[in-house]
């Protein structure tokens, strides 16, 4: 295994350790040779476009699914075959998160409670940590698909497990639901949980994540945390401006200026200094609707694959 893929803070206990693990469907390699650990408390993303493997991985490493080769220690344990020591201890959010019929939001949590032995209070508490409180009466079919998500991860949480598996929390949310849902996982991992998530959203595992593994057709392509990622990709920073604001012969003069293109709209300047370009543009007034668009995982996604990144 890779060591820097592995790589974690000194001292930091693994609750999960995935090793060489490989699953076919036919001739297709849907998840072929990934190795990973993820840290006590750590919010670890596995991300990547549709059809890199992310599900498979998510359910071998839950214990949901037996790989055809490799391992998996889950808290010290083996979660395949099923581990009914491990279930109190860990909590599961599907892609599709199924519900029981014309059950409240509260009856559903109620209800998943009761399996362990969760009572009122709980369930009250878990309402509050995801924003449905005022919606405790309201029956799950009546719910938007941003409460219904929250809602899913609450029913995972409400036996207070030690580490949460959240299979693409945010897809097919609008982009205010979608924010809303960081601030609930963000509060998640204050209260000391470790998160095991998959995403395609590449600029959301940014925001996030602690550590991000990008995977595409099967295999881990980089692992680090996000910022990290992007450092060592040394990519240019584009510093965009309105296309008057500068004859292109000044911008391609000015200290720093690597590269120089413009559309129909816009003049951008490609840097690797980007603090002598803008006090350059500074000196000559032209701040005025100025744009800094620095590297970001996609680019790193378009550095490791050579293709841009679609979901």
């Amino acid at each position: 295994m890779n060591e820097a893929w592995s790589a974690q803070a000194p001292g930091d206990t693994p609750a999960l350790v995935v090793d060489d693990i490989h699953m076919t469907y036919g001739e297709l390699r849907a998840v072929d040779g990934v190795s990973f650990s993820v840290a006590e408390g750590e919010f670890f993303g596995i991300l990547g476009p549709n059809g890199a493997g992310k599900t498979t991985t998510l359910e071998i490493a839950e214990g949901l699914r037996e790989p055809a080769s490799g391992s998996v220690r889950l808290l010290g344990e083996q979660p395949w075959p099923r581990n009914v020591a491990l279930l109190p201890r860990i909590g599961v959010q599907l892609q599709a998160s199924a519900f029981f019929e014309k059950l409240t939001a509260r009856e559903q949590l109620e209800t998943f409670g009761a399996l362990y032995g969760v009572g009122g209070e709980r369930v009250d508490e878990m309402l509050e940590l995801v924003g449905l409180t005022d919606k405790a009466a309201t029956p799950e079919a009546k719910l938007s698909g941003g409460q219904r998500q929250r809602l899913s991860i609450a029913c995972a949480l409400v036996h207070d497990p030690d580490i949460v598996f959240l299979d693409e929390p945010t897809a097919a949310l609008d982009p205010q639901a979608r924010r809303n849902l960081w601030d609930v996982l963000r509060e998640v991992k204050s209260r000391g949980k470790t998160i095991v998530y998959t995403t395609h959203y590449l600029d959301e595992a940014e925001v996030l994540c602690d550590r991000v593994a990008i995977m595409d057709r099967g295999r881990i392509l980089a692992m680090d945390a996000p910022a990290r990622l992007v450092r060592d990709l040394d990519a240019a920073t584009h510093v965009i401006l309105e296309r008057d604001s500068l004859p292109l012969g000044e911008a391609r003069a000015l200290p720093g200026a690597d590269e120089v293109s413009e559309d129909e709209v816009s003049l951008t300047i490609s840097t690797r200094t980007p603090a002598p370009v803008l006090s350059a543009l500074a000196e000559r007034g032209t701040l005025d609707g100025l744009q800094v668009r620095t590297a970001t995982l996609e680019d790193v996604f378009l550095g490791l694959t050579g293709r841009e990144y679609r979901a």
